[in-house]
């Protein structure tokens, strides 16, 4: 686990309306095994954040640092990042146990060790009976499970989420966000995601970083609510709609760049 410290960044592309900033002076660190949730509307630059920490987009401005070092040396020098997308992406012609085994190859880990992990976290995610059906055999829910199960077997440095469990029914939902923290506590992971659920949003994170075209607007801190975590506790419940206002005072500004995170 290693500090992530967010400098001064931007991101801008050309298009047919002239040059279009997607990322505005965005700074901020992430400190090792925290949370942190990306919420705001769409456009706001959410994903192109964790593309970048992802090691995907590499055009940008001012600087990401991994314990004080650019994450491009980092990436080049055995630094894990895993993501997770919105579709579980699994190879259909693979078993779930060989989805695993593909990635645990390719991040190099030595074959004795891929019977213990794959167990571990499929155990972990409940789907220890199913190692040996494929994709197409299982639920969306269990594949959206078995993506989780995927990224946590190499053993991230990072977990990168864009929005997980959207195309989820809430009931299948909630077991999912409850699996993916139970992994956590496992491994205590540096966790960065993506969400439009302001209710989801406040339930997974430690903190959650309120973004509006390009910036981020607010800070809002959650770590004084105890974990685990009910979807019961009021204390969320008002956390999420202070996100909610948040939203909406940014959905009523007028064009332009909103004003940057108050200190």
């Amino acid at each position: 686990m290693q500090q992530i410290d967010i400098l001064h960044l931007g991101k801008s592309f050309a298009s047919s309306g002239g040059i279009r900033h997607v990322l505005h002076d965005i700074g901020c660190s992430i400190a090792p095994g925290e949370v942190v949730g990306l919420v705001g509307p769409s456009g706001c630059g959410k994903s192109t954040l964790l593309n970048i920490l992802a090691g995907l987009d590499g055009d940008y401005r001012g600087q990401v640092r991994i314990q004080g070092r650019p994450i491009r040396e980092q990436l080049g020098a055995g630094f894990r990042v895993a993501y997770v997308f919105q579709e579980p992406r699994l190879l259909p012609w693979f078993t779930l146990a060989q989805n695993l085994a593909f990635v645990l190859e390719a991040g190099g880990f030595a074959r004795r060790e891929w019977p213990t992990r794959i167990d571990a976290v499929l155990e972990a995610v409940g789907l220890a009976d199913y190692r040996n059906d494929f994709p197409a055999q299982l639920s969306g829910g269990m594949q959206q499970r078995a993506s989780i199960a995927r990224a946590f077997c190499i053993d991230p440095d990072i977990l990168l989420l864009d929005e997980p469990f959207s195309a989820l029914d809430e009931l299948t939902a909630r077991t999912l966000r409850q699996s993916l923290l139970a992994l956590w506590q496992r491994f205590r992971t540096t966790i960065v995601f993506v969400s439009h659920n302001a209710y989801e949003a406040t339930f997974l994170a430690d903190r959650l970083l309120v973004m509006g075209r390009g910036r981020i607007v607010q800070e809002i801190d959650l770590r004084s609510v105890p974990r685990p975590r009910s979807y019961d506790d009021l204390a969320l419940f008002e956390s999420s709609k202070q996100v909610i206002r948040i939203l909406e005072q940014q959905a009523a500004l007028p064009a332009g760049i909103p004003s940057p995170l108050p200190h």
